[in-house]
């Protein structure tokens, strides 16, 4: 069971949202603006569905205040596909999207594989160059230098770094970071890498690598396992 908070100013999608997943066991609040979005019920969240389209402070926006107050999975609900949204969600720290109109059955996979992830034990160290993965912790170290990735994008990191010089391609990398095999919008791991680079480019580091007309890859180099 987890805790879920979800954002829309719909109220009859907020009762779907709330019905579809306590079948899960989940005990899930409701909120219709960001101002009902408190700091309080953030802490409490283990993952939060947000509306892009929402009065008075839209979903970008609340989305930032948000992934300053919590580190838990955000994923936006929306009805807005242009790449241009996409980025400026992921950019702001979001972890995915769901296109309305969406089954209530992708819904549910979705916040399961990403509460999945969450949960999972990872138990050792994974060295890649100059690159560290602390896996318990699931963090990214460059030295002694914490690399302040998403969850998304460290899941893409580690899966990528598993397997140096191996491509894959943007669907497997969706499945690999988010557990969720489904149909992912091409620009939403374009994005992630893309914020990924952006982060690890002022440490001089450079690992992911384009593999055109397949997806991308980590640079093979020697590398170390404790």
């Amino acid at each position: 069971m987890a805790h879920i908070l979800a954002v829309d100013d719909d109220a009859a999608l907020r009762a779907l949202l709330a019905q579809a997943l306590a079948r899960d066991g989940h005990d899930v609040q409701t909120a219709s603006c960001g101002a009902e979005a408190t700091a309080e019920r953030c802490a409490w969240a283990d993952l939060i569905l947000l509306d892009v389209m929402l009065p008075c402070e839209d979903g970008f926006a609340l989305c930032k205040r948000l992934r300053q107050a919590t580190g838990c999975p955000i994923l936006f609900l929306t009805a807005r596909t242009d790449e241009a949204d996409v980025i400026a969600g992921l950019g702001l720290g979001a972890d995915d999207y769901i296109v309305k109109p969406f089954r209530v059955a992708e819904l549910r996979a979705r916040v399961r594989a990403h509460l999945r992830r969450e949960q999972r034990p990872p138990t050792r160290r994974l060295a890649r160059g100059a690159l560290a993965f602390d896996l318990a912790a699931r963090a990214l170290y460059c030295g002694d230098e914490a690399v302040p990735l998403t969850r998304g994008e460290y899941g893409i990191c580690v899966a990528l770094a598993r397997h140096p010089g191996q491509a894959y391609s943007k669907e497997q990398l969706y499945e690999a970071a988010f557990g969720f095999d489904g149909d992912a919008d091409d620009s939403a791991i374009t994005e992630h890498v893309k914020n990924i680079r952006a982060k690890l480019r002022p440490l001089g580091q450079n690992p992911i690598e384009t593999v055109w007309g397949v997806g991308y890859r980590w640079e093979t180099q020697k590398d170390a396992r404790d």
